[in-house]
């Protein structure tokens, strides 16, 4: 089985245009991420997929790999599709947010151990919910599993909602989990899931998963206990460490 890290990487951002080419601490930001991807242990090569000609410019210049991809895509799973359909070899693609310039590669690794079992089509991470200001963020989406420890509901909102809790006491009544936001699928059912119709569900919360268990699919879940912190505005650079 071959591994393909993918990342998805575009130029145009509303909340912050540029932001795969903004510096930090010396660095780019798509620059830190491919960087970390290739510590992986599990992947077998990484190559960064963007619409831009800048970007893709940039990635080789400093000597990585990078792939020119349709501007019509929206989200990063058609971007993913789109460079397995094109690189022949690969078994399964690891979709990794281009906006975690610091990404540890022991999350790359444990996503990929996912798909050691022949039966996983599609996996994910979670980490578990420490703190009620998490908990009721609608920006860090949350993740209901079950006992195969699969993925059943993804909600902005915390589910299951405790009726007979006081709201500041629920961390104490019910494990939450929050989704970390990669991805691995094989490469038949990534090509599959960007031809579903956009699903009422994922309407409802705007998470695309959601579209995924809608019409069946199963996601495998893998616990971390590692924290990523994600760009989504230039705030957010205040947030990072001084450097690895």
């Amino acid at each position: 089985m071959k591994i393909l890290g993918i990342i998805p990487a575009r130029f145009a951002s509303t909340r912050f245009p540029g932001k795969p080419l903004v510096d930090i601490h010396g660095k780019s930001m798509i620059r830190r991420v491919y960087e970390q991807a290739k510590k992986s242990e599990k992947l077998d090569d990484v190559i960064v997929a963007t619409d831009d000609e800048r970007i893709l410019s940039h990635v080789l210049a400093f000597g990585g790999k990078g792939l020119l991809t349709s501007e019509k895509h929206e989200s990063g799973t058609d971007r993913c599709a789109e460079v397995m359909q094109k690189i022949i070899g690969f078994d399964v693609a690891v979709n990794i947010q281009g906006d975690e310039p610091y990404i540890d590669p022991r999350q790359i690794d444990l996503l990929c151990s996912c798909f050691a079992s022949d039966d996983i089509s599609i996996a994910t991470l979670i980490k578990e919910i420490r703190s009620t200001d998490e908990l009721f963020n609608a920006n860090s989406p949350k993740v209901l599993i079950n006992v195969l420890n699969e993925a059943i509901y993804f909600s902005r909102t915390p589910v299951p909602y405790q009726r007979n809790q006081p709201e500041g006491d629920w961390l104490n009544h019910h494990k939450y989990f929050k989704h970390i936001g990669i991805y691995g699928y094989r490469k038949d059912t990534l090509v599959a899931l960007t031809n579903l119709p956009v699903s009422s569900l994922e309407k409802a919360e705007a998470l695309e998963q959601l579209r995924w268990i809608e019409n069946g699919y199963k996601i495998k879940t893998a616990l971390t206990s590692i924290e990523t912190v994600a760009i989504d505005t230039p705030e957010d650079l205040l947030k990072l460490p001084a450097d690895l």
